[in-house]
Formats: structure tokens, sequence, C-alpha cells
């Protein structure tokens, strides 16, 4: 990842100070662009004290040609102010680095397989799917931005018990008889009986058809009944031993909490941790890295996973398991209940009829994995300031419509830096730290919160600094525009919300 210009003035701090530097955005003004504690850290290790080292590093500081001045406050900080002419490098870099602007930052790529989704075949996606797709779609592009290559799959349990009745749900259907007791109701098996062929298979094509819609490509799709084929030659490599008429395998050997059970001696039918080991083993043959986005329901995975990877020779960190929490809806007040089976369900598609792709994918990764989404619908078919995800697009809107105007304008002189711009500046070049920190951390909800704050400092510059003043173009500001839009676009694709040029 080629550096910005922040990072080579703490590269350059950091060689004068003998020791890493981290710089900060101190919140007033006065106390300049950045600064930095690293003579507070250094004191103990120089046996030397903190003022004076911070007074060495104020005047290295100053030296570089950048920094305005340097000021030495409180019991060691370094204030950093810095010159004009470190913004104008700065924003060029900024263009100059064009789509390379915050991607690279992994140290080794890896080939990642994230699997998303991963809904029985049973009916149509309902908003919990919708959370997992989301936020797993959103970690991968966040991965593949940091310069892994990326792969989605979609698991398919296509046999057991859960199938059978859904199958017989749709039969009944079709026949005009009574479903199952504990079979499927709803008006999608009605919609699934008229269709011919087999009900998987179409159930598994309508998914693929709302994840299409929902902005989320699967690249694979696995099947349980193909993994089971490879259970006989799997089930001798593995550490088993026989108890109360079932083969069980010795997972608390290798870090799970618990032995699982593998097969029935009765029938001989296969029990879930099977497919489970003979998926675990099918990915990381594939693949370096398997990330497995699992809902809430799904606690006890995480080390029964790693223990059948390094029942299989696997290194167990190979295997990632990202947990997340449940999704409520609202609408005018009243919670949605949810119960696929009796079909009052909160579909994914009745969720993107009311509010839109990009606001369903805005809001569903806007809070942590770890953290329960309450989605207001009335609040994200806003269009107005009180949505962020419109407050967002606004912006690059109305860049888009600067830019269209600059076309047609005279190019003049740059005015003297605003504080405005300078702030603006600096929070574009917060952007390779936040996609590193996003991708390192799944953490895809940190970079919503970040395009708010850019649209925050935007909407400023906007209203204090005049881009086109009488048909003539200031371009630096114009600059200012377009890498702004270009962060912004970003930040919305890494979420899989569009950037309209018009609103």
């Amino acid at each position: 990842m080629q550096a910005s210009a922040l990072e080579q003035l703490r590269a350059a701090l950091a060689q004068a100070a003998g020791t890493e530097v981290e710089l900060e955005r101190p919140p007033e003004a006065e106390h300049g662009d950045y600064a930095t504690n690293a003579a507070l850290k250094l004191a103990p290790v120089r046996k030397k004290p903190p003022r004076e080292l911070a007074e060495e590093l104020a005047r290295s500081a100053a030296a570089l040609g950048v920094v305005e001045r340097a000021e030495v406050a409180g019991p060691g900080f370094v204030n950093l102010f810095l010159a004009a002419g470190w913004y104008r490098e700065a924003l060029a870099g900024i263009l100059d680095a064009g789509d390379a602007f915050g991607a690279g930052s992994a140290e080794q790529a890896e080939r990642v397989q994230v699997e998303l989704v991963s809904a029985n075949p049973t009916g149509p996606l309902h908003v919990g799917h919708a959370r997992n797709g989301a936020y797993g779609d959103s970690v991968g592009r966040l991965l593949a931005l940091a310069g892994h290559d990326v792969s989605r799959e979609h698991y398919v349990n296509d046999v057991g018990r859960q199938i059978g009745l859904f199958e017989a749900s749709v039969t009944a259907s079709r026949t005009g008889v009574a479903p199952p007791p504990e079979g499927y109701h709803g008006d999608y098996i009605h919609d699934l009986a008229a269709l011919d062929g087999d009900p998987v298979d179409n159930a598994i094509n309508a998914i693929e058809e709302e994840l299409e819609r929902f902005r989320i490509h699967v690249d694979s799709w696995r099947r349980q009944s193909e993994l089971q084929q490879k259970l006989p030659d799997l089930l001798p490599r593995l550490d088993t031993y026989e108890a109360e008429e079932t083969l069980w395998t010795r997972t608390s050997a290798y870090g799970d909490d618990k032995d699982r059970p593998l097969v029935r001696s009765a029938d001989g039918s296969y029990l879930y941790f099977a497919a489970d080991a003979a998926y675990v083993e099918d990915k990381l043959t594939r693949f370096d890295r398997a990330i497995y986005v699992l809902g809430a329901d799904h606690h006890g995975y995480v080390r029964r996973l790693k223990a059948a990877a390094a029942m299989l020779g696997f290194e167990p960190d190979r295997v990632e398991v990202l947990i997340y929490q449940l999704v409520h809806v609202t609408e005018k007040g009243a919670a949605k209940r949810m119960s696929k089976r009796r079909g009052d369900v909160v579909f994914l598609s009745e969720l993107v009829d009311k509010v839109g792709v990009d606001a369903a994918r805005w809001y569903l990764v806007s809070r942590g994995h770890d953290q329960t989404i309450e989605i207001d619908v009335d609040l994200a078919r806003e269009r107005s300031e009180k949505n962020p995800v419109y407050y967002v697009q606004y912006a690059h809107a109305r860049i888009a419509a600067i830019l269209r105007n600059a076309e047609e304008a005279q190019p003049g002189e740059d005015e003297e830096l605003q504080p405005q711009e300078r702030e603006l500046v600096k929070r574009l070049l917060e952007f390779p730290q936040l996609a590193t920190e996003a991708a390192e951390r799944r953490a895809p909800h940190m970079v919503p919160v970040y395009a708010i704050r850019v649209a925050d400092d935007f909407h400023r510059f906007y209203h204090h600094c005049r881009v086109i003043d009488e048909g003539v173009v200031r371009p630096f500001r114009r600059d200012l525009c377009i890498a702004t839009q270009r962060v912004v676009a970003r930040c919305l694709d890494l979420i899989g919300v569009e950037a309209p040029e018009r609103m």
C-alpha cells in the first residue's frame, strides 16, 4: 500500500524520535493539526524528563519543512501545525493513488472463503439472513480491498427432517391437502407449489435471485448431500470411539467443550458434526482461510469447527467464526415478529420493497455484528438528513453536481487554505487506516460511521468555501471535491450501497 502523506509524516517523526510515533487529531484547533505523546512514552526508556524529550522532538519536527511550527504542551505533548504545502501534497497524493488509495494493506495475501447466508432451502430469505449476507459480503469487500483473493460461498442443507417436511408441505399444496402438522405454511409455499420441478432446487434458485438483487454474488454453492459422499473416506481419519450406540469423535481433546456424535449405529445415519467435519476439510483444502458467518445461536460452533480442523491436521486458526446478533424490525412503532414455519416472517424481499437495497444494506451493517440491530422502516425510507444513508449519498450527489458545473468554469487561482479545507483533507487521510482496521477486525460497521464524518466535513466545507465563484473554479477545492467523492464512493461500495450522481 502506498504511504499517504500522513504515514510519511509519521515515519519521518518516528525516525527523528527513534521510536514509533502515533499522531492524533486534537479536538481543539489551537492545539495544532496533529499531536503526539511519543515523548511521554519514551521518557522511562530514555530516563529523561518528558518535556525535555518533547522539546527535542519539536525541534526535529520543525526541521522537516512541512511543519510550520511545533509546540510543547502539558507534561510532554508535541502539537504540530502543518504548512499549507503539506496539505497540497497530501491531496495530490490521494488523487495520484486513485483506486489504490487505502488498498493493499494485507501483509500477506491469502485465498479467503467467506461462507455467508447458508439459509436452509425451505423458503425465502428473512431479515436475519439479510444481516448475515450484508455483513459477510462487506467483510469480503474489505478483505478484497486489503489485497486478499476472496470467494463467497453458500452452504445448502438439502437433507434431513426439515427438508422432508418442506417437500411434504409443497406437495400438500400441490395436491390440495393439509400440510404436515409440523410443516411449513405461508403464501410462499403456494408459490413454490405452482412451479414445476424439485421444490428444493426451486427454493435455491429463488435464494440466489434474492441475493443478486441484494447485491450479493455467491461464487460457489456447496450441498450437504454432496459432502456426505466424502464421509466414508473421512471418518477413519477422525479420532473416534463408540458409546451409547453412536460413533463419537473426541473433539474435547482438540479444544472443544465436549465430544461430538457422528453416526447412529442403529441405522448408520450421519449426525450434524459429520457434515461439519467434511465441510471443514473441503474448505481448507481449497482456501488458506475459512470464514463462517453464523447466527447468534451458533456460539458452540467456534470450538467444534476449530477442533475439526485440528483433528484433520490443519492449523485451527485458519478457521474463523463470526457470530452476528438478531435483527428487529419496527414499523409505525410496532415490532414485527418472525416465524418462518408459520409464515409471518419478515422477508428480505419485503424489507427491500419498503426501504430499498441501499437503506437495507446500510442499516444491516451500521452496528457491530455483536450487537442487536433494530431497523426503523419509517426512518430507513425517509429521504432527509435524518436518514444517514441518504445524508452520505447526498454528499456524493452534491459533489457530482459541483464537478459537472466545474467542467464549464474557467480555472482560477487558489486562495489561502481555510480551516474547513484542512479538516476535510485530514479526514480523507484517515481512510487507509480505517480500511485496514475494519478489514483486520472484520468490522464493516466502522465504514458507515466514517462515511458520515466525511459527509459532515464536506458539508461544512461546501457552506464555507466556494468551489466555483462567478464562473471561476478554484483548482484545490475542485480537486478536494474529486478526492472526497472517490472516498465516499469507496465507502458506500464497501457496504454494498450505490453512490448516486443525482438525487
